[in-house]
């Protein structure tokens, strides 16, 4: 799944990419993707792309039409969503089928880029506003871990008001910390020496220190390690800088232990017991289902 220094990644190699370029034409393929309907996506021929944004994982194309009215295509990738970047689009209309294609935008220059979505869970979303505010998803996300506001005193005072609730959650819940997915938060454990079940509020002064660092420093360290590429680049870039997500079986780079796994019916994490659960493995719930 994309995450914040992905989208952040995304942005701006549109802006460097796409800035100026006028709409010729918007093609819906999948229209389970289409979150909206005013305005029409027709509204985008003729608009030029002024600049891109992010809100937490959302990116925010914004468009001035031929009137001067601001048009916002936001997407939201989801886990299996992706960008293609082409510098030459096909002349023909898209149509329906099998392939993950499910929006494409063509520029009068012949460039543009498809919205992708591999697998069977469609989850891409993709809406036309004249208003950020107007998309509920973006309307309800918490801090940004990479704004000035997100200070230890903000992070201490999110964790207090948690209580109970996982700390993994917790740093995944969109409403909370806007950004941080499966992956980064993984990491971010890891490098606080967490595990992901401790209860948030009982961190000590010292652990909230340190899970702050992390956050902000895993998360600096993959949008600066994602500057200037591709966005063909991008994931492969992701799973380079990765310590712990995605690597069960493999030894930790730190301490050399190895590295396991918890799974879930649909996702699952990753962790280090020597650095993160004082050496006890964490019980895998699907696992245990399956033993009994």
């Amino acid at each position: 799944m994309p995450e914040l220094p992905e989208v952040e990644a995304l942005a701006a190699f549109l802006r460097t990419a796409a800035a100026d370029r006028v709409v010729a034409r918007v093609e819906p393929v999948a229209v389970s993707v289409l979150k909206t309907f005013d305005p029409p996506y027709s509204a985008l021929t003729g608009a030029a792309l002024v600049t891109v944004g992010r809100y937490g994982k959302f990116l925010d194309l914004v468009f001035a039409s031929a009137d001067g009215e601001r048009l916002d295509l936001i997407t939201h990738l989801a886990r299996a969503g992706w960008l293609r970047w082409k510098e030459r689009q096909p002349a023909t209309p898209a149509r329906p089928g099998r392939s993950p294609l499910a929006l494409r935008v063509v520029f009068t220059d012949g460039s543009g880029f498809d919205l992708t979505e591999a697998g069977t869970q469609k989850r891409l979303a993709v809406h036309l506003v004249r208003d950020p505010g107007e998309v509920a998803g973006i309307a309800r996300l918490g801090i940004d871990p990479l704004a000035g506001s997100f200070t230890l005193d903000a992070l201490a005072a999110l964790l207090a008001e948690s209580g109970r609730a996982q700390i993994k959650g917790v740093l995944t819940d969109q409403t909370k910390i806007a950004g941080v997915g499966n992956a980064y938060s993984d990491e971010a454990l890891w490098a606080a020496r967490l595990s992901p079940f401790r209860p948030a509020g009982g961190l000590t002064a010292s652990e909230v220190r340190a899970l702050h660092e992390a956050v902000v420093g895993v998360l600096r360290g993959a949008a600066e390690a994602a500057r200037g590429l591709a966005a063909r680049d991008l994931k492969a870039e992701k799973k380079l800088g990765l310590n712990v997500h995605g690597r069960t079986g493999l030894p930790c780079p730190r301490c050399g232990d190895t590295v396991r796994e918890v799974s879930f019916s649909d996702r699952s994490l990753q962790y280090c017991p020597t650095c993160q659960t004082d050496g006890r493995p964490l019980a895998d719930r699907r696992l245990s289902r399956l033993l009994k």
